[in-house]
């Protein structure tokens, strides 16, 4: 099939829900749910297994400081075994507002409070196997104010960097966590912005 076969025409459906015909658990740990889903196609008829992880809503917090500096954070991730300079952030509770969330993340790990915050955005964490959003939180006029808070097995650097810097860093690869980098992809309308203001 060539790709003119697949444009359809106006109004017309090309790709189409699929529908669940059961689900059922296969591994429960503490932050996320595997599990099999048996769907159907509508048209088609075929059918499949396909395997989700089910899990919480992620927040992502953009700390930015009165003199535009950006809160990092450094820790161990267990996945690549590797270190990563990320924003901070963290797990949903259920049916929490992301603000809430937010303020609470940023708190514990970095000690930073902020003077408003705002949602900026979310995207899919990875919709092909995940279930869940990751929600963007620009946290404005951050300051240092609270002692840190971190959960058992956390262990982080804090530092500032120009926002300049961070970008930079995004570019080098220096940045590494694909959900941070959609973050400050969210964030640069915003920071222009600010930039067009400063000048």
């Amino acid at each position: 099939m060539s790709s003119s076969d697949r444009q359809g025409s106006p109004g017309e459906e090309l790709v189409h829900a699929w529908d669940m015909l059961g689900e059922k658990v296969l591994v429960h740990c503490p932050i996320f749910d595997l599990v099999s889903r048996r769907l159907r196609h509508p048209l088609r008829k075929s059918e499949g297994d396909f395997y989700v992880l089910k899990t919480s809503d992620w927040v992502n917090v953009i700390p930015v400081t009165p003199d535009y500096q950006m809160v990092l954070v450094r820790q161990y991730r267990f996945g690549i075994e590797e270190t990563s300079w990320e924003i901070p952030g963290g797990i949903m509770d259920a049916g929490e507002d992301p603000l809430v969330a937010a303020e609470r993340e940023l708190r514990e790990e970095t000690g930073y409070v902020a003077s408003n915050c705002r949602v900026i955005g979310k995207v899919a964490a990875n919709p092909a196997i995940l279930d869940n959003y990751c929600h963007f939180v620009w946290a404005e006029s951050v300051t240092l104010q609270s002692d840190l808070d971190w959960d058992e097995h956390e262990e982080m650097e804090v530092r500032l960097f120009a926002v300049d810097e961070v970008y930079a860093m995004a570019h080098r690869g220096e940045v590494k966590h694909s959900l941070v980098v959609a973050a400050l992809f969210q964030f640069y309308p915003e920071w222009l912005k600010i930039r067009a203001r400063r000048r």
